[in-house]
C-alpha cells in the first residue's frame, strides 16, 4: 500500500493555481511540492512576438528583479523587437527625407515663378 501524503497548504483543490507534486525527500518520506505557474516572456508591443533576452518570470516578479534583466541596452529595449525598432527608425528617416524634399519642391517652384 502507497505511503499518505498529506498536504502542506491550505489549498485543498485541484486548480491551475494550486498545483503540486510528489517528491521524495533525501530522509525517503514522500511529500506534496507545491508548484508554482511558469512565467511567460514579454512580447513585443508591436508584432508580438517574444523578447529575446528576457527571461520568462511571474507578473509580481518582474517588480523585484533588477533593471537590467527586464530589459536590454537598446532604443525600446524591454518593449520592442529588434526589427520593429529597425522599422521605426526608417519609418522617421524617410518621414524627414518627404519633409526636406517638400520644402525643396516649394523653393523650387517659388523661383520659377
Amino acid at each position: 500500500m502507497a505511503e499518505r501524503v498529506t498536504l502542506r497548504k491550505r489549498n485543498p483543490y485541484n486548480t491551475k493555481s494550486a498545483r503540486r507534486q510528489i517528491i521524495k525527500t533525501p530522509g525517503g518520506h514522500l511529500r506534496y511540492l507545491h508548484v508554482q505557474k511558469r512565467g511567460t516572456v514579454p512580447k513585443c508591443g508591436d508584432c508580438h512576438s517574444d523578447l529575446s533576452g528576457i527571461k520568462a518570470h511571474r507578473p509580481r516578479e518582474f517588480g523585484t528583479i533588477s533593471k537590467r534583466q527586464k530589459t536590454v541596452s537598446r532604443a525600446y529595449g524591454g518593449s520592442r523587437c529588434s526589427s520593429c525598432v529597425r522599422t521605426r527608425i526608417i519609418r522617421a528617416f524617410l518621414v524627414e527625407e518627404a519633409k526636406i524634399v517638400k520644402n525643396v519642391l516649394k523653393a523650387q517652384a517659388k523661383t520659377q515663378k
